[in-house]
């Protein structure tokens, strides 16, 4: 899992790594910025993922579009906002790798001087409509946003959307936007990796180059976040769907922290594939559940893991609550099968491998080495992170289990279709997330 790199920090802070991989004559260029929403504060939500629109649009010596220039060259080209980190990437023919990292290193040193009003009006606008498109209009899409309300309070970082609330992108003004940038997006807080035909020596040239003369930046702000606890608490959520569907969830440990794994294999057993136990309890011999899912979502902060089921024709959702505690008490009780965790153990390490496959892109080496040298510092994580699901005993499983997922203290968001809140479960109360 060992994949070879250098690593170098420039003196205005930013790290960069180099991975060589000549058998292509392809360049992988990938920036990691350290921010996210939850570095944004109640009232100023989605200014992380506003910007990664704005990066797109130009900077001071770049002023039009980014994905022409680069698409011109043969490039590939993208980016991304979660709660903890922004991302952007490009893979372009060897030839275009100066032209990549010259427009990367524009945008982080030289983008405020583009950042007219009119251009952070329209993509605010353009935000407000991938909100309507992709949450507010999608069956179910409002979910999410529904459980993670409940389950952070409202004073801690991961309660808001990572897209933000629209009263307060309409509030936002462009010298809220100017301050977010400021603070965030400069070396200091961002690590570069350049993958691919390029020798080391060269890619690093091409760094100091280009990203040299940026200044550091202010130091990161720590983001404080309070204790959280269990609140068993009931919602419903009317929205236009068909059936209705049933979210629980419960606060879990951080990325990378102790029983983050185990809980990514508990996630497995549960609900992935037509072998796992809900599958098999819910839909295969009980068949009150026609869609099942579960899965640790491991944050840098704190983590919440969730079970999902939607009801078959004619079932309700306390049949599949009461059906899915049955089976989280089981597993408590007596624990995974071994061969339970083989498969699970298995389909981890399969997923690494199939990472590994690609130079650039969401996922690829460059961005796995940009991930681990972002949340750890270390860039070759690789195999302690795979070591992690290796080491993974039943006994752990369960205890997990019996740490983290107690059913009486699961929040429950109950999806039901408009002007039906009696199929919700007992005692919901409604929640707007609009």
């Amino acid at each position: 899992m060992r994949v070879p790199f250098t690593k170098s920090t420039l003196p205005n802070g930013l790290d960069v790594i180099v991975h060589e991989d000549h058998r292509v004559p392809i360049v992988a260029v990938n920036v990691w910025y350290h921010v996210g929403s939850k570095n944004e504060v109640p009232g100023l939500t989605g200014l992380a993922h506003l910007f990664e629109h704005l990066m797109f649009e130009g900077s001071e010596h770049q002023r039009r579009s980014y994905f022409e220039p680069l698409q011109e060259a043969g490039a590939s080209i993208n980016g991304s906002t979660s709660v903890d980190r922004t991302n952007y990437w490009e893979v372009v023919p060897k030839d275009a790798a100066p032209r990549a990292l010259w427009m990367e290193a524009d945008r982080m040193g030289w983008l405020l001087p583009a950042l007219s009003d009119e251009r952070f009006a329209n993509q605010r606008e353009v935000v407000l409509n991938e909100r309507r498109q992709s949450y507010e209009n999608r069956p179910y899409g409002l979910a999410q946003f529904a459980l993670v309300d409940a389950i952070y309070p409202a004073e801690h970082p991961y309660h808001w959307p990572t897209i933000g609330y629209p009263a307060d992108l309409r509030a936002a003004t462009s010298d809220d936007a100017r301050a977010f940038f400021s603070r965030h997006y400069h070396p200091g807080n961002a690590s570069l990796c350049i993958g691919g035909d390029l020798d080391a020596k060269t890619a690093l040239d091409l760094a100091r180059r280009y990203f040299g003369e940026i200044p550091a930046g202010p130091e990161a702000a720590l983001v404080r976040v309070p204790r959280l606890t269990a609140r068993p608490r009931r919602f419903v959520l009317e929205d236009r769907v068909e059936m209705p569907r049933l979210y629980l969830g419960w606060p879990s440990p951080a990325l990378f922290a102790d029983d983050d794994a185990e809980l990514d294999l508990v996630g497995d057993l549960l609900a992935n594939g037509r072998t796992s136990r809900l599958y098999e309890r819910l839909t295969h011999e009980t068949r009150i559940a026609t869609e099942l899912a579960a899965s640790q979502a491991s944050r840098e902060l704190g983590g919440y893991f969730q079970v999902v089921a939607t009801a078959a024709p004619g079932r309700t959702l306390e049949e599949l609550e009461a059906a899915i505690a049955r089976e989280l008490r089981s597993l408590a009780a007596d624990g995974p099968t071994q061969a339970e965790l083989e498969r699970g153990r298995a389909q981890a390490e399969a997923s690494f491998v199939y990472r590994l496959q690609t130079l650039g892109g969401f996922g690829g080496r460059t961005d796995q080495l940009n991930a681990y040298n972002t949340y750890r510092g270390l860039p070759d994580f690789f195999d302690a992170d795979l070591q992690r699901y290796l080491d993974a005993t039943p006994a752990a499983l369960q205890e997990c289990v019996r740490r983290w997922l107690d059913p009486a203290a699961a929040v429950a968001v109950s999806v039901v279709p408009l002007g039906r809140a009696d199929l919700a479960l007992p005692g919901s109360s409604p929640v707007d997330v609009r």
